[in-house]
């Protein structure tokens, strides 16, 4: 069988015209796909029977479903989502009072191996498909919509996987969500979160994207940063920045920097001061963020004071940074969490 949504719409145009039927069904088509994301042919109710049966015949739709949810104490919503090779991956909803926010996955699994990252324990299986980006998108606003009233205010693309080592898939799954045939979604509310795949940075500057930057970097030096993330051995800080610098010389998109602190590791003043100099380099922000536990790993978060003094350093710097606490640490949900394998189906 072959998948229905992967046709360009000449090729749904083309399709139908074979079909028999006239050219407008390709617009009714695309529009059950991709606005009301239905799961199967035959719920696409204003086309006939037979050319439901006719479509039947060599497609399907390949629908991402919901295979187990769970809600946290603080109303995140975690889901595992099971793929049609019966593969999962992991999307979390996680509402606040301004915003709710969808956290996708781009990969089955990580071929990048950081050291405090659930999924970077998992073997990397396959890339996902653009469309089951956006399933993840579309089934997670329907949460939202069920759950607290709303539409999805935001986008973040930092649940499993490295999303520029599924370049193309990433940018169409996103052309999709912004096209006024799809979600509508503005990019600006779209956010793409790398390890810091320094040439394909270089690509999202040349192919002009719209969507906001975030880099993992947890490590301002690279004897730290080879430590707990092997690519910084290929894409050092030095690399990186060049790559961050004409990212934004070109986009006029400022970076977001993401650093997890870890205690006696990465939470001194000297590391703040490592980290200034980044920040200096390339209009930016900075998001601190608390290390969230993983049996693999034995890191541990610093205490208060030490997180209290690391960030009044860096407002006495000068450097936009913000405290992000993490959200659904009691399901696994939270920041480097994610791996699939924590809990059973549903029957």
């Amino acid at each position: 069988m072959k998948n229905l949504r992967h046709l360009s719409y000449p090729e749904l145009e083309t399709l139908v015209v074979e079909l028999g039927e006239k050219p407008y069904r390709a617009k009714q088509i695309q529009e059950w796909i991709w606005k009301k994301g239905v799961s199967t042919i035959d719920d696409m109710s204003n086309l006939s029977k037979p050319i439901r049966e006719k479509l039947k015949e060599e497609y399907s739709l390949f629908k991402l479903l919901i295979d187990h949810t769970q809600l946290s104490n603080d109303t995140t919503i975690k889901n595992r989502f099971v793929l049609h090779d019966k593969h999962f991956v992991e999307g979390v909803l996680i509402p606040t009072e301004n915003r709710v926010t969808a956290c996708v996955s781009s990969q089955v699994g990580c071929s990048l191996s950081c050291k405090f990252c659930a999924t970077g324990y998992m073997d990397r299986a396959r890339n996902l498909e653009f469309d089951e980006i956006v399933d993840q998108v579309m089934h997670l606003n329907k949460q939202s919509e069920d759950h607290y009233g709303k539409h999805l205010s935001n986008i973040v693309y930092m649940g499993m996987g490295e999303p520029l080592l599924n370049y193309a898939n990433v940018l169409k799954s996103i052309e999709k969500i912004t096209s006024p045939d799809g979600m509508g979604m503005s990019p600006s509310r779209i956010t793409v979160s790398t390890a810091g795949v320094s040439k394909m940075i270089r690509k999202l500057a040349d192919d002009a994207v719209k969507f906001n930057l975030a880099v993992s970097l947890h490590a301002a030096n690279d004897i730290k940063r080879n430590q707990i993330m092997p690519i910084n051995e290929t894409n050092n800080l030095k690399v990186l920045m060049e790559s961050l610098i004409y990212f934004y010389k070109l986009t006029k998109s400022p970076i977001t920097f993401e650093y997890i602190l870890f205690a006696d590791f990465n939470d001194s003043i000297e590391d703040a001061d490592e980290l200034i100099k980044i920040c200096r380099q390339v209009p930016s922000k900075v998001n601190i963020i608390e290390y969230n536990p993983i049996e693999f790993a034995k890191f541990a978060k610093p205490d208060e004071a030490k997180v209290d003094a690391f960030m009044a350093y860096l407002a006495s710097n000068k450097v936009n940074a913000r405290l992000r606490r993490s959200r659904g640490k009691d399901i696994d949900a939270a920041c480097g969490q994610l791996a699939n394998i924590n809990h059973p189906s549903n029957a």
